[in-house]
C-alpha cells in the first residue's frame, strides 16, 4: 500500500511541478481557507466536497510547519480518499493519528509529497545529525518525519526509524526536541 500511496505523491510532484501543498491544492482547483476560529491546539483542518467544489480549511493558529503539514494532508485525503469525501468531510484533530487507516495513508501521501528522498538523505549523511536536528533543517515538525522515514524503510531503504509510528511520541504532535 505504501508503494501506492509514494507512487501517487511522486505523480503529483512531476505532474505538478512543486511540492508545496498550496501550490498543489490551488493547481487541483481547491478552494483554500486559513481559519482563524479554532484554538491552536483544537481542529487542525479538514476537507470536504460540496457541489462539486473541494475545500480544505487550515486552522491559521498553527505554526506554519504545521500548516504546510495540514495541507499536504488534507490534498492526500483529496487525492487517495474521494469516494469517502462523498460521505461527509474530513475533521482531522490529530494528524498524526496512526489508529486509523484514512488518517495513515494522508499522512504517508503528505511526508512523501513534502519531502524528497534524496533531501533526507542528504540531510542524514552527517553521522551526527540525529531524528530533531534533522527534522528542523527539513522544515518540518519531528513527528511528522517518522511518517517519511518509515516510508523509506517500507520501499528499502537502510535506515533505522527511531520511533515506531504507533508510539505514543506521535501524539506530542508539532513539538519538536
Amino acid at each position: 500500500m505504501n508503494d501506492m500511496i509514494f507512487d501517487q505523491a511522486q505523480r503529483c510532484r512531476k505532474r505538478f511541478g512543486t511540492s508545496d501543498p498550496y501550490e498543489l491544492l490551488d493547481a487541483m482547483g481547491v478552494v483554500l481557507v486559513r481559519s482563524a476560529k479554532y484554538p491552536r491546539d483544537g481542529l487542525r483542518g479538514y476537507c470536504t466536497v460540496m457541489n462539486r467544489t473541494r475545500y480544505v480549511v487550515i486552522n491559521a493558529n498553527q505554526p506554519e510547519e504545521e500548516q504546510r503539514v495540514v495541507a499536504a494532508h488534507e490534498a492526500g485525503h483529496l487525492i487517495l480518499h474521494r469516494t469517502q469525501l462523498k460521505a461527509g468531510a474530513m475533521s482531522d484533530f490529530d494528524v498524526y493519528n496512526v489508529r486509523s487507516r484514512l488518517e495513515r495513508q494522508a499522512n504517508f501521501f503528505a511526508a512523501d509529497f513534502l519531502i524528497g528522498d534524496d533531501d533526507v538523505m542528504n540531510v542524514m549523511q552527517p553521522r551526527d545529525t540525529d531524528f530533531f536536528d534533522a527534522a528542523r533543517q527539513l522544515l518540518i515538525p519531528a513527528p511528522f518525519f517518522a511518517f517519511k522515514l518509515y516510508s523509506m524503510v517500507q520501499r528499502g531503504y537502510n535506515m533505522s526509524v527511531p520511533v515506531d509510528l504507533n508510539s505514543t511520541f506521535l501524539k506530542g504532535g508539532g513539538q519538536s526536541g
